[in-house]
């Protein structure tokens, strides 16, 4: 019986814990001390009501896939509760932001990459540009199968935690030096009016905490480690970004960290030097990388698992020799570049916070419809109350342009799903 539950359900606490964590550990985290600088201990604050908010949603989430043992994931949670055509709105928004967030993760590589190759963003336009070669280079990656793209990832991930550890290292050092670095610089001081901005940019960095719930078929004892998981990972890894964006913001000068392209090379080179700041740049490029390449598979195989499902027209689901929905990773990419050059007559801190509303305000959906199944099923009805609230305010922080563009872009399912034919959908009992 061990044997049997092993093979079908191979994932334990420690590798469910790692699915939450490196989930989050993305671009978010290399690029958002930059955009939060200016709000000062707004900020600070910002990120403690997402954490808990995120908790919340994390708790209903995971008392789901307890419920749920069958369901795929947690679009087809939404999509048993809610009806096929919620599902396949909120499916398809998740995978708006999965492209548009491949746009941020692509650009703040370049942004790391241009401390040693300053020509690849001299300028708005070449910094875009190169951004969209990235992304068309880690989309042939994937366009080889899954195989190469995994190895890949492997590397990358293993490497992606070192620049976080280097900055705690020298936050750990200032503290034991007596904090002066923190007391040096006058911050913003917290400014109720622009909570609810600050935490819509907070919220992207926590944006994937969902891991071990969306595979929870693949867990054992899913109602002890999911939930244990879950919880565990997204408040461990949310307080280490709680202490190194903000240790980052309150070193520096505000306006240093606020127009920094690079703000943790920046800090690094402040405390360390020069080298010791290339040397966190590389492995900051390098794990931004790693985590466009785990996003462009995701871009490709969303809607392949919604067109195999049957919420989507079935030729969606068209693969090449390997199982590459070649179709589909190629439009996906093909937006998200449009994403990036749409914007490349700006400065890239206006590219970054404008990518960064657009994709927090396509992902909410999925938390709204998670909270909204859970009121409907009757589980953990009190804190999905709290989740919804909390989800729509940081949905009403992405701003109207944000919000006007990821609802256009959600409500192109529609044909789509009105052609899908009479295919039976798929979903769980």
């Amino acid at each position: 019986m061990a044997d049997e539950t092993d093979a079908t359900r191979p994932f334990g606490f420690w590798t469910a814990t790692a699915l939450v964590v490196g989930g989050m550990i993305g671009a978010g985290i290399f690029a958002l001390p930059a955009q939060l600088a200016p709000f000062g201990w707004t900020g600070v604050a910002a990120w403690f009501c997402v954490i808990t908010g995120a908790v919340l949603i994390a708790l209903v989430l995971s008392k789901l896939a307890v419920a749920m043992p069958e369901a795929t994931g947690a679009v087809a949670m939404c999509a048993a509760a809610l009806g096929p055509l919620p599902g396949v709105l909120i499916g398809w928004s998740y995978w708006v932001a999965v492209w548009s967030a491949n746009a941020i993760i692509a650009v703040t590589a370049i942004n790391y990459l241009a401390i040693f190759v300053p020509a690849l963003n001299a300028t708005p336009m070449s910094g875009a540009v190169s951004a969209v070669v990235l992304i068309w280079s880690i989309t042939l990656l994937n366009l080889g199968g899954a195989r190469a793209s995994g190895r890949f990832q492997v590397v990358t991930t293993i490497l992606k935690i070192l620049p976080l550890l280097a900055v705690a290292a020298i936050l750990a050092g200032l503290v034991f030096a007596g904090g002066g670095a923190f007391r040096a610089h006058p911050h913003a001081a917290f400014a109720g009016g622009s909570l609810t901005a600050a935490a819509n940019l907070a919220f992207f960095a926590l944006v994937g905490f969902e891991g071990a719930s969306l595979v929870a078929e693949r867990v054992r004892d899913p109602a002890r480690n999911v939930v244990r998981a879950t919880l565990g990972g997204l408040i461990a890894t949310g307080l280490l970004f709680v202490v190194i964006c903000s240790g980052i913001v309150f070193a520096l000068p505000q306006d240093a960290a606020a127009h920094a392209s690079a703000p943790i090379a920046l800090f690094v080179e402040t405390y360390w030097g020069h080298g010791a700041s290339l040397l966190v740049a590389a492995f900051a490029a390098i794990a931004a990388i790693g985590c466009l390449n785990g996003w462009v598979l995701v871009q490709g195989e969303l809607p392949l698992g919604m067109a195999r499902a049957g919420v989507l027209p079935h030729w969606l689901d068209r693969t090449n020799a390997r199982d590459v929905p070649v179709g589909i990773l190629v439009a996906s990419s093909a937006l998200a570049s449009a994403l990036v050059l749409s914007n490349a007559s700006g400065s890239t801190a206006g590219l970054l916070t404008f990518m960064l509303n657009l994709t927090t305000a396509a992902t909410i959906p999925l938390y709204i419809g998670i909270c909204a199944s859970a009121l409907v099923l009757g589980i953990a009805r009190p804190v999905a109350a709290v989740g919804l609230v909390f989800s729509c305010w940081v949905l009403w922080g992405a701003g109207f342009d944000a919000l006007k563009w990821s609802l256009v872009l959600m409500l192109c399912a529609l044909p789509l799903y009105w052609l899908r034919g009479s295919a039976p959908l798929e979903q769980p009992a």
